[in-house]
């Protein structure tokens, strides 16, 4: 897993990025942010879905909400970029339209949207 810390209008975004599922499961995400936090004391993060387990776009798992409720409790901001095209799961389309909707999770196509995104948060 490779950390890159970006300053946007003020703001420290860390970007992560790397090979292997990172987030599996409830623990791995609380021991992502930790880790991110430690090293380049970010709130705002942009993840690339390759880190994350096919599980979390299987909404009937239940851990894109587990793992999403504890950025919230952390009060950390996350963009995951990637093509979400591939996802045919009508939920899933609701949830991420939902949740770009929102101010606290974006799923976008590209690193410098995520980026342009998060910078504009508080």
């Amino acid at each position: 897993m490779n950390i890159t810390k970006v300053e946007t209008n003020g703001k420290d975004i860390a970007v992560v990025s790397g090979s292997e599922v990172v987030i599996g499961d409830v623990q791995s995400a609380l021991d992502f942010i930790a880790t991110v936090q430690y090293e380049v004391g970010c709130h705002h993060i942009v993840i690339n879905k390759s880190l994350l387990s096919e599980s979390f776009f299987d909404l009937k798992t239940r851990l894109a909400g587990e793992i999403l409720q504890k950025f919230i409790n952390y009060d950390v901001k996350v963009a995951i970029i990637g093509d979400f095209s591939a996802y045919s799961s009508r939920s899933l389309q609701d949830f991420i339209y939902e949740c770009n909707n929102g101010h606290d999770f974006f799923f976008l196509p590209t690193e410098q949207q995520a980026i342009e995104r998060l910078s504009l948060l508080k």
